[in-house]
């Protein structure tokens, strides 16, 4: 391959990249800002796609996940919240919890770890996922719909600044053995770039959040979205597989798109619950 086909390849990569990201985001955009429901609906999708995901890479791994009742509960978790808060998540884990032991007990085939596997498969992606729930509930109204936005916002600059930054300047690896693409110099950019989105937080009506609040969730989210990637990279690589799936063109896997997210999404619902907001 020459130099002008790789550059007409990569521009191409580039152009459908930008077209999938922009209508996944503009997606959950709209569905965070219409209403309470339409946002526990697309997190409920998202928390379910996400699940469905992890257990397929988990199966080439021999393991044998209950992919359908990890699946249904992952999407029921930001629903449960939505219906009953707290008491609604306690309720459906303790259900989880009973559901997966007794396939446990009766399917002979499935393993010790094959119910660690399922059961923390929608912890990871479901309950994570549903503090995006706690936060547009808490604050209610169009308002909390937009803090939704804003986090999501903080974690997608993050990801575009750090890509953009990391492939022109990155020089010293972050995690070459799990992540061979993550340098420092974009982990810098992408702070700075959730830094930014948080500290605009305290001009949104119905969030109390100081400055310092907001600094301290925009380094504190920013560095555990990046823990997040690192944790989808690593269940990735351990399983042999290069994207967690292949529904979003030039992305992967709906997993591949929130890895950030669903760590960032409880961290954030922290913060605002400390300042004072939640």
């Amino acid at each position: 391959m020459n130099d002008l086909e790789e550059m007409e390849r990569n521009d191409s990569s580039l152009r459908t990249r930008f077209v999938t990201a922009t209508l996944y985001s503009a997606i959950l955009i709209a569905m965070s800002l219409i209403s309470t429901a339409t946002t526990v609906i697309a997190i409920a999708v998202l928390s379910g796609l996400c699940a469905f995901e992890f257990y397929a890479m988990l199966r080439s791994d021999a393991k044998l996940p209950n992919e359908l009742i990890g699946t249904i509960t992952a999407a029921l978790y930001p629903i449960s919240y939505a219906v009953g808060h707290f008491n609604g998540v306690l309720t459906l884990t303790a259900i989880f919890a009973t559901v997966v032991l007794v396939w446990y007990v009766f399917y002979t085939p499935a393993r010790i770890t094959d119910v660690a596997v399922t059961f923390f498969g929608a912890l990871y992606t479901g309950l994570m996922l549903g503090f995006l729930v706690v936060v547009r509930t808490d604050i209610g109204g169009f308002w909390g719909g937009f803090t939704v936005v804003a986090i999501m916002a903080s974690v997608w600059l993050n990801d575009t600044f750090a890509f953009f930054i990391g492939t022109k300047f990155g020089r010293h690896k972050m995690a070459p053995r799990i992540s061979p693409n993550k340098s420092w110099e974009g982990f810098l950019a992408g702070m700075v770039a959730s830094i930014g989105i948080w500290c605009v937080m305290p001009f949104i009506p119905g969030v109390q959040l100081s400055f310092f609040w907001a600094i301290t969730g925009g380094i504190a989210c920013g560095c555990i979205g990046i823990l997040g990637d690192l944790v989808e990279s690593r269940i990735k690589r351990s399983t042999g597989h290069k994207d967690s799936g292949n529904l979003l063109p030039g992305h992967g896997g709906f997993l591949d798109r929130c890895d950030s997210l669903i760590l960032v999404a409880a961290m954030a619902s922290l913060v605002l619950k400390f300042s004072g907001t939640l």
